[in-house]
């Protein structure tokens, strides 16, 4: 298993790119509208780290990990017939791949397919 994309879904989005910026040395770009608006750094693994806000007004902060899968139809449809409720059907996101959002054991997940 490997994070492809941690989404933080924040109020104030600048504060807590601030806080990561100074505790680890790293550096968000501007936002990115692909994205939802979100800033995002790349980590030394490749992972991804995207802090946004809300994008809906019933949209409450959140973590929520992307896992990266080589077939994410088929993985949706495996979680769901787990009892995942599919919050996002996959998506294709030009030049990013697709991604899905789930919800299981009231906790929210990501997929994501390059």
């Amino acid at each position: 298993m490997k994070v492809h994309y941690l989404e933080i879904v924040s109020h104030d989005v600048d504060a807590v790119c601030n806080a990561y910026e100074a505790a680890h040395g790293v550096e968000f770009s501007a936002p990115d509208e692909l994205l939802g608006g979100a800033r995002t750094c790349r980590l030394l693994d490749g992972t991804t780290v995207g802090v946004r806000g809300p994008l809906r007004e019933t949209e409450d902060p959140v973590v929520r990990p992307y896992w990266l899968v080589n077939d994410i139809e088929s993985a949706v449809s495996r979680i769901e017939a787990q009892g995942a409720k599919i919050a996002m059907h996959p998506m294709e996101i030009p030049g990013k791949g697709k991604f899905a959002i789930y919800i299981i054991g009231s906790n929210d997940h990501g997929l994501w397919q390059l």
